[in-house]
């Protein structure tokens, strides 16, 4: 059974350019290794036929994987969503209570977070702790590093 999963426009554009590489560039490489080590002659004892073919596999393997997750990809739609409060693709600038400093993150799905574009995950400790947020709250999350306060300063798409 497979597992759906919530991309935004961009992020399921990037999954798509990666498997057409995977598709267009490094399937031929490998088949064209694969060749080259046929050409060598003896297949029993030659070990560069062996991790090409090895190497085929693995590449196989992960364009049926990733044709499968696109296959079960849904696109986000945050046209109708509330800006008044945090949910998924919510821009939210938080200040830290503890020592006042300020930061922005955007709440993406689990596949698109990326700490250093400021992307948290929603199923993150701090993405669970501000969704239904309102601008104004406090948030009290709970981290590995302990209990975090954050006041949500601002609220955007």
């Amino acid at each position: 059974m497979s597992q759906i999963s919530y991309y935004t426009a961009e992020g399921l554009q990037k999954l798509k350019d990666e498997l057409y590489e995977l598709k267009t560039v490094q399937r031929p490489s490998i088949s064209e290794q694969i060749a080259e080590a046929r050409d060598k002659g003896d297949l029993s004892e030659n070990a560069e036929y062996d991790a090409a073919k090895e190497a085929q596999g693995i590449l196989e393997m992960k364009i049926s994987k990733m044709e499968a997750i696109i296959a079960n990809a849904r696109l986000i739609d945050d046209t109708n969503i509330d800006a008044s409060k945090v949910y998924i693709l919510s821009k939210v600038k938080l200040k830290n209570q503890t020592n006042g400093m300020e930061i922005e993150y955007t709440i993406v799905a689990e596949n698109e977070a990326d700490i250093k574009q400021r992307k948290i995950s929603v199923d993150s400790p701090i993405g669970k702790g501000l969704l239904g947020k309102s601008k104004g709250e406090i948030a009290d999350i709970t981290t590995p590093g302990g209990l975090m306060k954050f006041e949500i300063i601002d609220i955007t798409r």
